[in-house]
């Protein structure tokens, strides 16, 4: 029986968590700054999307890779490293003067983001060997991430209530501050004893193919489509010679033989397709609040509240439930209740609709989150959980990324299709003769997003329940390791 966590375990897991709510408060707390920058900046449609999902794609981008060399190097070596240069970075990304400016720094921060959530899961593996244990602590690790969602754009709502939107970045820097003066003390050390070397071609080619993807992707929106086609199709393309390559090298940044695992899939993909959904939908609720219903950022921060408290909820009460399901019932049933809460975004307009259905949306996504998460860093040797840590960050923020990309650019086709003489919603609605029109076109593409994160969760919850007819044969997460 594995000895179980002390204090100092449980003090090192508070420090665990300031890099959670680091990320989760910097993309948040962005959505509610966007009207107000992208006015200061001047910044085009184009632009803002590429300042609020440049960070999501980068840490796809870069976090397989980042996790396999904490694995290298050494994890808590590794996160304080990333959470400085996140710390430092904040600070130039406030007082940015232009949307290029900002955009390649978000493009940075995603560079010293992607240090931070492999980190910390892989050493959460380290302090907590007791499987029971482990799982408590992944679920308030998770916990803490969606509450730093929620608690970003309270903090931003009252920051861009008295400053200007450059103060959204600064809240950061108190948390790198201390997590760099307590991680030495508190957190372990650890390095995989036989770890190789690091494969570079791996690294040129994974990051080149997420990054022409997401090119192509993002050229979808001038509405030219050989461009965006040849983009897609070289990125796919170099996304297979990498997986080639990771099936024959002796040291891969990705083992794909943990697909073979039927649960560890559809986790994965799982994450994925609800950061698609997550991510879409907050972007254009935040929006809805503020430019359709006319309420402050602060009063929209506090109604946006809900969504991240939802997920916190969901993942905190999660573990209880698998005292009486499995985790794939638990897990499917949640993604059943997000389809639902979905729908509620389709019934008209008004806040109560949209209030209530964030909330029961990611109220559902709690125990994807809190158990999916377990599954994947559990179903690996701990020399191998940064790897392991990594494929999950790497489907959730992916996801995300997606989300802001697809789900915005669907919205923006239905705004212009339904007013097809407007710009963007930040400038139609201080139109006085159009601003009516503008607000009934996004009231038509929150309703359009809606049904689409309906559909995608009904199919997860579906693709989800093939894991009950593996689960017997899949170790659980407290016999990994010993």
């Amino acid at each position: 029986m594995e000895k179980p966590a002390g204090r100092r375990e449980w003090l090192g897991l508070a420090v665990l968590v300031l890099p959670t709510l680091l990320v989760a408060m910097d993309m948040t707390s962005l959505f509610l700054a966007l009207p107000q920058l992208s006015a200061d900046l001047g910044a085009s449609g184009t632009e803002q999307l590429w300042i609020t999902d440049s960070y999501g794609f980068v840490v796809a981008g870069f976090v397989i890779t980042m996790g396999t060399l904490g694995d290298r190097i050494g994890r808590r070596r590794l996160l304080l490293a990333g959470g400085g240069a996140f710390g430092v970075l904040s600070v130039v990304a406030a007082f940015s003067t232009s949307p290029e400016m900002l955009i390649v720094v978000r493009g940075a921060l995603g560079v010293a983001g992607a240090t931070l959530m492999p980190s910390t899961l892989a050493l959460i593996t380290n302090m907590f060997p007791d499987g029971r244990q482990r799982g408590k602590a992944i679920s308030i690790w998770a916990t803490c991430q969606f509450a730093g969602g929620a608690a970003g754009p309270v903090f931003a709502g009252f920051l861009l209530q008295h400053f200007t939107w450059g103060s959204v970045f600064l809240v950061a820097v108190p948390a790198v501050v201390v997590l760099l003066a307590a991680g030495p003390f508190l957190l372990p050390e650890f390095r995989a004893p036989a770890s190789g070397r690091l494969d570079l071609p791996g690294v040129v080619l994974s990051l080149t193919a997420v990054l022409l993807v997401v090119f192509g992707l993002k050229q979808l929106a001038t509405g030219s489509l050989v461009l965006p086609a040849a983009a897609i199709a070289a990125g796919t393309l170099l996304g297979i010679v990498f997986a080639r390559r990771q099936l024959t090298t002796a040291s891969p940044l990705l083992d794909l033989r943990l697909f073979r695992n039927r649960p560890f899939t559809a986790v994965l993909v799982a994450l994925v397709f609800a950061g698609v959904a997550m991510a879409g939908v907050g972007l254009l609720v935040t929006q809805y609040l503020q430019s359709v219903l006319g309420y402050s950022p602060l009063v929209s921060a506090l109604l946006f509240a809900p969504m991240g408290l939802g997920v916190a909820a969901g993942t905190m009460t999660a573990p209880s439930l698998t005292r009486f399901l499995t985790p794939a019932t638990a897990i499917a049933g949640g993604l059943a209740v997000s389809a639902a809460g979905s729908l509620l975004l389709c019934l008209g307009h008004g806040l109560v609709p949209v209030v209530a259905g964030i909330t029961v949306l990611t109220l559902g996504t709690g125990p994807l989150f809190a158990l999916g998460i377990g599954l994947v860093v559990g179903s690996v040797p701990p020399e191998r959980a940064g790897s392991a840590a990594s494929m999950a960050d790497t489907g959730n923020y992916l996801g995300g990324s997606l989300g802001l990309a697809l789900i915005g650019l669907t919205a923006s086709a239905v705004y212009h299709g339904v007013f097809p003489a407007g710009t963007t919603l930040a400038v139609d609605v201080t139109q006085a003769g159009v601003a009516e029109q503008a607000k009934e076109a996004f009231t038509d593409a929150l309703n359009v997003t809606g049904v689409i994160a309906a559909v995608l969760f009904a199919g997860l919850a579906l693709l989800v329940t093939s894991m009950r007819r593996t689960e017997a044969v899949v170790p659980e997460p407290a016999a990994v390791g010993r």
